[in-house]
C-alpha cells in the first residue's frame, strides 16, 4: 500500500514514517515546515528528519516540500501517484498560539483538511487516517475517558475546536461515502524519541509541551521549570497526564491500516491512544532526573486557566479492535528523550 503522510517530517509524523517503512508500507511524503525551526530542511530543501529516518531504515525516503493548504500543489502530487490511503498529521499545534491566533489555526487547520478530503474524493482513496487530540474532551467529567465520553464541551482552546471540527467532518464524510474506511485516532501525550537518538521533538522556539521544557532545562538550554500550580487534588499536587511514548503512538497509526486492509471495510473508527496511566508533572521531573542525572530546577506558577487536576484514558478498545497496546512505561520515554536529547542539544540544527 502506497500512504501519503502529511506533516512527514515533524515529530510524530517521522516517527510515523518510519514505523510505516518497518512494517512494508510504501510512503510519499509531504510538509511545508510550519511548525519547524530553521535547520530541519538542508541545502536541498530535504527535511533532515526524514532524511535520518532513511539513514535508519536504509532506504530513501520519498519527499515534496507542499502545503496541504494550496489545492494546486496537493492536486499535483495526487496525480501523479496512485495513493491507498492517507495518514493526516499536518496541522499548527501549538494550543497557546492557537488563543493568541485563532484565525491562523481555523483557517490553516480546516482548509488543509477540507482540501485533503477532496482530493481524496476526487482521486478515489478511500482510506484515511487522521491525526486527532484528546483535546477534544474538554475537561473530563468522567476518569478514565473513554471514546464514549463527551467530546466537543467545554474546549479551551481553538486548536482543540479545529480537530472536533474536523471529527465531526470526517464522521459526516463517512456516513456520504460508506465505502470509506476513516480511522480518527485521539492523541495523548506524545513523549521520548526513537531509540536511535536520530529522531526526536525540535520544537520552534520555547517548548510549549512539558518533556522537551524539562529535558532543555536539564542540558542547560533553559533556567528552570515552571510548574503552573501545586495544589490539583492529586497525590503530589500538580497535574497528572497520559503521556505515551511516541513510537507506541506512530505503531498505532499501522495499526490502523493493517486493520484495513485486513477487514476491508471498518467504516468510521474512534480510538484512544494512551498508556491509560496518569503521571504527575513531578513525577516525570523525577524520572527525567534520574535518567539525566540532572537537577532540574523547578519553580511554582498559579495554575493556567482551563488546567484540570488529570486526564487519562482507557485504551482498551484499540486493544480489542487494533491489537495496539503501548510497550514502553515512564523510564522508557525518558531514557529515549534524554538520548535525542544529549545527542542533539540544538536539534536538527545541529
Amino acid at each position: 500500500m502506497l500512504i501519503l503522510v502529511t506533516g512527514a517530517a515533524g515529530f510524530i509524523g517521522s516517527h510515523t514514517v518510519l514505523e510505516l517503512l518497518e512494517s512494508g508500507y510504501d510512503v510519499h511524503c509531504i510538509d511545508n515546515f510550519a511548525n519547524a525551526i530553521p535547520g530541519n530542511t538542508n541545502a536541498d530543501g530535504n527535511a533532515i528528519s526524514l532524511l535520518r529516518v532513511s539513514e535508519i531504515v536504509g532506504k530513501p525516503v520519498p519527499f515534496e516540500d507542499c502545503d496541504v493548504c494550496d489545492e494546486v500543489a496537493l492536486e499535483k502530487i495526487f496525480s501523479a501517484r496512485n495513493f491507498d490511503g492517507v495518514i493526516h498529521l499536518a496541522a499548527l499545534k501549538s494550543v497557546g498560539e492557537s488563543v493568541s491566533k485563532p484565525l491562523d489555526y481555523y483557517a490553516n487547520n480546516l482548509v488543509a483538511s477540507l482540501n485533503l478530503i477532496r482530493m481524496c474524493l476526487k482521486y478515489n482513496v478511500k482510506n484515511f487516517v487522521f491525526s486527532s487530540s484528546a483535546t477534544v474532551y474538554g475537561p473530563p467529567s468522567e476518569l478514565p475517558i473513554t471514546e464514549k465520553s463527551t467530546t466537543g464541551q467545554g474546549i479551551t482552546n481553538p486548536y482543540g475546536q479545529t480537530k472536533y471540527m474536523m471529527e465531526q467532518i470526517l464522521i459526516d464524510v463517512g456516513k456520504a461515502n460508506p465505502d470509506w474506511n476513516i480511522v480518527l485516532l485521539r492523541y495523548f501525550n506524545p513523549v521520548g524519541a526513537h531509540k536511535s537518538g536520530r529522531i526526536g521533538e525540535d520544537p520552534k522556539g520555547v517548548p510549549n509541551n512539558l518533556m522537551p521544557f524539562v529535558s532543555q532545562v536539564a542540558i542547560g538550554k533553559l533556567p528552570a521549570l515552571t510548574i503552573y500550580g501545586d495544589k490539583f487534588d492529586t497525590p503530589d499536587g500538580t497535574g497528572v497526564r497520559d503521556y505515551i511514548h511516541v513510537v507506541d503512538l506512530a505503531k498505532g497509526h499501522v495499526k490502523a491500516l493493517d486493520r484495513i486492509k485486513k477487514e476491508g471495510n471498518v467504516g468510521t473508527e474512534i480510538y484512544n491512544l494512551g498508556t491509560g496511566k496518569g503521571y504527575s508533572v513531578k513525577d516525570m521531573v523525577t524520572a527525567l532526573e534520574k535518567t539525566s542525572s540532572k537537577k532540574i530546577a523547578v519553580r511554582i506558577g498559579e495554575p493556567r486557566p482551563g488546567d484540570v487536576a488529570s486526564v487519562y484514558c482507557d485504551p482498551s478498545l484499540a486493544a480489542e479492535k487494533l491489537g495496539w497496546r503501548a510497550e514502553f512505561g515512564l523510564e522508557d520515554m525518558c531514557r529515549d528523550l534524554w538520548n535525542w536529547q544529549s545527542q542533539n542539544p540544538n536539534g536538527f540544527a545541529n
